[in-house]
């Protein structure tokens, strides 16, 4: 699929690895994930925040796998952390589980629905071929 990066010097650029926009092709097929947390298909939920910001990844690609998917086709990411202190731990995952890849996206440091979750994240992505 191809995707246009969109950038322009007369807004600020970003403030890490992400576009400043992504614009999808027409016709394309687009999936819209909702938020995933960082818990096992189980349902077991670790103590330590970056396993799972990690989780948070491995769930999204699991949901994208599963229309044919993959990182590379994520066009948009919104991501809630719980504590301004974990936003480096989130790019540092971002990065690692993105693998280069520079969707748009929105950083929000925001409580969520249960209060041992550290982060949750929800993605778009987009595909043209089947």
């Amino acid at each position: 699929m191809t995707v246009s990066f969109l950038t322009t010097d007369k807004a600020p650029p970003p403030f890490s690895n992400y576009s400043q926009a992504v614009q999808i092709p027409a016709g394309a097929r687009i999936v819209q994930v909702s938020g995933q947390v960082g818990v096992t298909p189980s349902g077991k939920l670790p103590s330590d925040p970056e396993q799972q910001h990690e989780l948070a990844w491995r769930n999204v690609f699991a949901i994208l796998d599963a229309a044919n998917m993959n990182k590379s086709h994520i066009t948009e990411v919104t991501a809630y952390v719980v504590d301004h202190h974990q936003v480096a731990i989130y790019r540092d995952v971002r990065d690692r589980m993105l693998e280069g890849e520079r969707p748009a996206s929105t950083l929000i440091v925001a409580g969520l629905a249960n209060p041992d979750w550290k982060v949750e994240i929800a993605v778009t992505a987009a595909r043209t071929d089947p």
